[in-house]
């Protein structure tokens, strides 16, 4: 036990060598630090639909002026300005006085609208967002108004769900995105580890040491899977501190650990194969890939039982996916160490 700690603290101490690693974990401590100021920004490209709500002047022109000004009383921040014509509501826009403009004409009982919206400023967005929002609620309004001349009644519309994109983002990618992406960097590690060990010849070596082979692998093998619930904890209490409340810690730490373990005796088994490092880090990149990509594809897959342990919402079905992954992780890493111990690295 001895010697697994003396080379899992060598394998620590040479972290600060990696400047890659470094880096990949400073940006998710700057997501988690801050992640009650970044998540605006992301939701925004995540669901530009959040931003609904924004304050926007629209000047309209047009038949269906009144219309739109009855949708915009339905449309929170959303005010409609009437003009004479199209030209009158252009030259509005044109001195700043409106945000867009949309001109309405129509013809044998159809409407058309014409919008204007400022060209690539960084408010574009928001008031495209509150256009659409806007132009929906006309339509809704119009569809339900011209309902009445159908012969038959149209199929009821669905609710409008009150989930908030805020909420959505943080539980089902923001956290899961923090959680598993010192998976990745662990198994990244032990491969960069194990093929630079062989390409330097320093695995011989450590071999001269009074340590086996089967040592030397856990001895890497702990210090790679044990930073891993480590950055994840101060990830979720960062998070914790931002005032996003993350519920069942412990059942997620213990999820992701055994995925942890699973993608190390991955990349353990791909460095002894492939001792040529870029040929190792491509396997590997490729084989993760696969794995969490067919798990993704599960209804029950590692994202989704982060997120519903996160909000509290898991069912028994989840626990028994957490032994699961549990065993899988050390029938998987067991079994890799014993190939090893017998064949041998870089063979």
């Amino acid at each position: 036990m001895d010697s697994r700690l003396t080379i899992a603290g060598r394998e620590l101490a040479g972290l600060r060598a990696e400047k890659t690693i470094l880096l990949a974990i400073g940006i998710q401590l700057f997501i988690a630090a801050f992640s009650s100021f970044l998540v605006v920004g992301l939701v925004s490209m995540y669901d530009p639909g959040a931003l609904d709500g924004a304050q926007i002047e629209v000047a309209a022109a047009g038949d269906a002026v009144d219309d739109l000004e009855r949708a915009a009383s339905e449309v929170p921040g959303a005010s409609v300005t009437p003009y004479d014509d199209a030209d009158a509501a252009r030259s509005a826009f044109e001195r700043n006085a409106a945000d867009a403009v949309v001109a309405t004409r129509t013809e044998s009982g159809r409407v058309s609208a014409a919008v204007t919206a400022p060209d690539a400023t960084v408010e574009t967005t928001v008031i495209v967002v509150q256009l659409r929002e806007l132009l929906r609620t006309y339509e809704l309004n119009e569809r339900e108004r011209r309902a009445s001349y159908l012969e038959e009644s149209p199929l009821p519309l669905p609710d409008r769900s009150d989930t908030s994109p805020y909420f959505t983002f943080t539980y089902t990618v923001l956290i899961p995105l923090l959680v598993f992406l010192p998976v990745f960097i662990s198994g990244s590690l032990v491969v960069d580890s194990i093929t630079e060990e062989l390409d330097q010849g320093t695995m011989e070596l450590l071999r001269v040491a009074p340590v086996t082979l089967a040592e030397i692998v856990d001895g890497k093998a702990a210090a790679a899977i044990g930073i891993a619930p480590a950055q994840a904890l101060l990830w979720l209490l960062l998070l914790e501190a931002n005032g996003t409340a993350v519920a069942n810690v412990g059942p997620i730490l213990a999820l992701m650990t055994a995925l942890t373990t699973l993608v190390v005796a991955v990349a353990v088994g791909i460095a002894a194969v492939a001792p040529d490092r870029r040929a190792a880090q491509l396997l590997y990149s490729v084989a993760v890939l696969v794995l969490f990509g067919g798990a993704t594809a599960m209804a029950g897959g590692p994202a989704n039982a982060v997120a519903r342990l996160a909000i509290d919402s898991a069912g028994a079905t989840t626990g028994v996916l957490v032994v699961a992954y549990a065993a899988i992780a050390a029938a998987a890493y067991l079994g890799v160490r014993r190939v090893v111990s017998v064949d041998g690295l870089g063979r």
